[in-house]
């Protein structure tokens, strides 16, 4: 049997989280390495992406935004779509 630690979701995160910072630090690094403005930016904007996904990550483990909480998010309230055009 699995000690519990290897089913808890934050412990893999936090994993995630410190390659993801190792790749930006390495791409960032790059930039000032590479000549090409087309790559430095093209690494510049993956560097942001991930740092992107890096708070989504931080959020989740937090419980700071709303979709990654456990209770069931309220329904909205019935009358037009919200995507409905308005007449």
């Amino acid at each position: 049997m699995k000690p519990s630690s290897e089913k808890n979701p934050i412990r893999h995160t936090q994993k995630i989280k410190v390659r993801m910072r190792q790749l930006i630090a390495h791409l960032r690094k790059d930039v000032e390495r590479i000549p090409q403005p087309k790559a430095q930016a093209l690494f510049e904007t993956s560097a942001e992406v991930l740092t992107g996904l890096v708070k989504a990550f931080d959020d989740y483990e937090k419980g700071s935004e709303a979709a990654w909480r456990t209770e069931p998010m309220t329904s909205r309230p019935k009358g037009r779509p919200s995507h409905a055009p308005r007449r």
